[in-house]
C-alpha cells in the first residue's frame, strides 16, 4: 500500500495552461490500478447528467505535490442536452451493460453503424468501462470515450419521435440534424433518402404517417 502511495505521488504533474489542465491522462492513472471511484467518488450516487463529477483539487491533491497542482479549474464537458441519465442504476448494472450492447450487434438491432464496437465490448467487465470504453488508453478525454445514443436506445428502443425525445432529452436540446433543413423536409421524398440512415431517431418501424 506504502509503495502504491509513493509511486502515485512520483507521478508525472499534468500538462497546465493558464485555464487548467490541457491533457488529462486516464492511461496513467489507470496503468496504477486506480478505480474509477478513487476520483470521481460522486459518480454512484449521481441521478442527473448535470451533476458535475469532476474531481476536486484535493483529490489530485491526495497523490500530488502541491507545488504541481494549481487551482483546478476543469472546464466543463459539452452538454449533450440529456439531463435524466441516473449513474447510480447504470453502475449496479455492472458488467450487463457491454454484455447487451454486445448482443444487439450480433442481432443487428443495433441502429446505427457499430464499426468496431463489438470487438471493443469483449472481456469488459466493469461497469464504467461498458459505457466510457478506450479510457485506458486515452491520454485525453473526447466523445469517442462517452457513449453514443444508440448505445441508449439498446434497452431504451420505444422511439415514437418527436413525442418520446423528450423522455431523455431537455426540451431546450438541439435535436434536428443540420441536414433537416426546409429544402430536406420538402424534397427528402424524392432524395432517395436511405430509410436505415432515420433509424437513430425514428426507430425502425416509422412511416411517413408519423410525420405527416
Amino acid at each position: 500500500m506504502v509503495l502504491l502511495a509513493v509511486s502515485l505521488c512520483a507521478a508525472a504533474p499534468p500538462q497546465l495552461d493558464e485555464d487548467g489542465p490541457v491533457q488529462f491522462s486516464h492511461r496513467v492513472h489507470l496503468a496504477k490500478k486506480l478505480e474509477c471511484v478513487t476520483c470521481h467518488a460522486l459518480a454512484p450516487a449521481s441521478k442527473s447528467a448535470t451533476d458535475s463529477l469532476i474531481p476536486a483539487a484535493a483529490v489530485c491533491a491526495g497523490c500530488h505535490e502541491q507545488d504541481n497542482i494549481r487551482a483546478f479549474r476543469p472546464k466543463q464537458p459539452r452538454r449533450s442536452g440529456v439531463q435524466k441519465f441516473n449513474h447510480q442504476v447504470h453502475i449496479k448494472l455492472g458488467p450487463v451493460i457491454a454484455s447487451t450492447v454486445a448482443r444487439a450487434i450480433e442481432a443487428k438491432t443495433y441502429l446505427s453503424d457499430p464499426g468496431n464496437l463489438r470487438a471493443e465490448l469483449d472481456g469488459i467487465k466493469h461497469p464504467c468501462t461498458g459505457c466510457h470504453r478506450g479510457m485506458a488508453l486515452a491520454d485525453a478525454t473526447s466523445e469517442e470515450q462517452f457513449p453514443h445514443m444508440a448505445e441508449c436506445l439498446v434497452c431504451h428502443n420505444r422511439i415514437d419521435a418527436p413525442f418520446s425525445c423528450e423522455k431523455c432529452h431537455d426540451n431546450s436540446a438541439a435535436l434536428k440534424p443540420v441536414g433537416h433543413t426546409t429544402n430536406f423536409l420538402d424534397l427528402h421524398s424524392d432524395k432517395g433518402v436511405a430509410k436505415v440512415g432515420c433509424a437513430l431517431c425514428h426507430g425502425r418501424r416509422f412511416t411517413c404517417l408519423g410525420c405527416h
